[in-house]
């Protein structure tokens, strides 16, 4: 189970927040139960590009062989 301040895999792509499948996010909020989450995307030198509220199936726990990459935004 998901929750607060877990880092989470963003599973679809979210356009109108310039964020793709694969980003990694900190849940801050969870709501309904786990229906849903707020989610923090921030860069690697902690600015905050994004809080989205998603639902459930928008977002992922980080599995443990899993490495993380990097992409430069606008």
């Amino acid at each position: 189970m998901i929750k607060e301040f877990d880092r989470v895999v963003l599973a679809k792509d979210l356009p109108d927040d310039h964020l793709v499948a694969g980003d990694i996010g900190t849940v801050v909020m969870v709501h309904g139960g786990g229906a849903g989450y707020e989610v923090e995307f921030m860069t690697l030198t902690g600015e905050t590009l994004a809080v989205v509220t998603v639902e459930a199936d928008t977002v992922r726990s980080i599995a443990p062989r899993e490495i993380a990459h990097v992409r430069e935004v606008a």
